[in-house]
Formats: C-alpha cells, structure tokens, sequence
C-alpha cells in the first residue's frame, strides 16, 4: 500500500492525449513517482474510455484498453457498501464539480486507506482520506528542483 495511489480519468486522458494540457505535468509526476502501483475504478475506466474516444479516436480508445489490460493500471472492486460511501460523497459535496467517477476515486481511497491521489482536478484537496487528513493529490505537490550549486565541503 505504501506506493499506492488511485488515480483518476484526468490524468488517464492526458496520458493518451499528447494535445491534452496536462499531458506533460502527468508525465513528469509519474516519473518522479516511479514504483507507483496505480489503482482506478470501474466508473473512471468507463469516462476516461468514453472522453478519448470522443476526443482523440476509437484507435487511442482501444490503445488505451489495452494498457489497463496489460496491467498499467489495476482496477479495482468497489462493492454496495462503497457505493453508499460515493452517495454520500455526492450528497455531501453537491456544490462542487465531483462527479461519480470523482466519488469513486475518493470512496477508493478511503477503503482501502490510500491517501494519495492523481487528478487534475484542484478540488481533491478538500476531500479526506478515512484517517481525516486531506488526500495527497501528486499533481498539486511542486516539482522538486535539484541544486545546481556546488557544496563546499
């Protein structure tokens, strides 16, 4: 669980979409990332399958598919009880733009206690994760610079 973190169809898109705004700030955090296991949901399979193939293309559709296939992302199981979690969730948050695949990425989380998160959406950081800490959305953490000075020892 340490190097778990559940993402959502944002960064999926721009992962599959080289156009998309986010495309290069996705890369980048998965590479500063790496060892990452990414875990995602039925519902946010279903969006991000439906938004590029409207968008990119059934090719890029199925390329996609076959990732999650092939194991580029696990899918995981979310039962009545997590769904009674996401009504609440969008009960709670109706106010804001959390959508059901939002909800799932969050009931996920909270299930399973995985307090990190990937998404392009800023709102994830008003969500909590089971422990009641703010989940740890990895697009909105700064890039780390390296030094490029010397030490002196």
């Amino acid at each position: 669980m340490r190097n778990d973190v559940v993402v959502d169809s944002g960064p999926l898109l721009a992962l599959f979409d080289r156009d998309d705004a986010h495309h290069a700030r996705v890369q980048q955090a998965l590479k500063r990332n790496q060892g990452l296991r990414l875990l995602t949901t039925w519902p946010v399979l279903t969006e991000t399958s439906a938004l590029l193939s409207s968008r990119v293309g059934k090719d890029t559709e199925i390329e996609f598919l076959d990732w999650v296939a092939a194991g580029g992302v696990t899918v995981a199981h979310l039962d009545n009880a997590d769904l009674d979690a996401m009504i609440g969730l969008l009960r709670k948050y109706r106010d804001l733009p959390f959508d059901f695949a939002d909800t799932s990425v969050a009931a996920l989380a909270a299930s399973l206690g995985v307090n990190r998160v990937l998404s392009v959406d800023r709102d994830f950081d008003v969500y909590r994760a089971a422990s009641g800490r703010p989940l740890q959305n990895l697009l909105t953490l700064p890039l780390t610079r390296r030094s490029t000075r010397r030490r002196i020892p």
